[in-house]
């Protein structure tokens, strides 16, 4: 069956947006990251993980955009970025769509550590004016919490940019276009992460060469599998416990 909004004609929409009163919304970014990786991969990761969740849980996935600010990777060429203005007018509209075609409840998976507080920013307007109900994932966060008996490293060398845990999850999800020849193991000075008490900006260029902060080469399909899973797992469990939504599909 097909989930996501821009793939259903509009026929099929308007019969099946009642069904549930329970819209995905998954956003990613298209940036760096590492020479093994695509630059979409936290888009393509959030969008597939909206799909497993919309088999189990039969719902639908609004259409989405792929750009979010990336400004703080722009030191190494092979970024996008949007102004963080401009993907707030974005989502800000898309839930106005939405919330017209009487959605109730909104899961945003955010595959973008950066604009987490934006998606935040503008549930919190809705849910205030609206009474909508929202919930967000915040992706690699929330997969570093669910991988710590899954995977070899720990803490940066497992879950920083383009490591252990984001090659995992791309060899399972899309194998094809992961190039683990040039999975490398990055070790940051950690004098660049002293007083992590204190929020400050470091550059990217100042803790990698190519954009791997950690053990990329420690990457297989095999953990993704596992960190996919329990992920999935958890957010069903949300989704049925607190938000009284009926399974309806298999485990996967």
């Amino acid at each position: 069956m097909e989930y996501r909004i821009k793939n259903l004609s509009w026929t099929e929409f308007m019969e099946r947006k009642d069904e549930n009163k329970t819209v995905i919304i998954p956003t990613g970014a298209v940036e760096i990251y590492g020479p093994h990786l695509p630059m979409g991969s936290d888009g393509i990761v959030a969008h597939a993980i909206a799909e497993k969740v919309a088999e189990r849980m039969n719902l639908l996935i609004a259409p989405s955009i792929d750009m979010a600010d990336s400004s703080a990777l722009l030191d190494i060429p092979g970024t996008f970025t949007l102004s963080k203005e401009l993907y707030l007018m974005w989502l800000d509209e898309l839930m106005q769509n939405l919330v017209g075609y009487g959605f109730e409840k909104f899961l945003f998976i955010t595959g973008h550590a950066s604009t987490c507080d934006s998606v935040a920013y503008i549930a919190r307007e809705y849910q205030l004016e609206n009474a909508i109900k929202w919930a967000q994932v915040d992706w690699w966060r929330f997969a570093a919490a669910h991988s710590e008996d899954i995977l070899e490293e720990k803490g940066r060398m497992a879950h920083g940019h383009a490591s252990e845990c984001g090659t995992s999850v791309m060899l399972y999800l899309r194998p094809d276009l992961v190039n683990m020849d040039k999975a490398e193991r990055v070790e940051p000075d950690e004098k660049l992460y002293a007083f992590p008490d204190i929020q400050r900006f470091v550059p990217i260029s100042d803790k990698t060469p190519n954009a791997i902060v950690g053990d990329a080469s420690k990457g297989t399909a095999e953990k993704g599998e596992k960190i996919v899973k329990k992920s999935v797992d958890r957010i069903v469990e949300f989704l049925t416990k607190e938000w009284g939504l009926k399974e309806i599909g298999k485990e996967v």
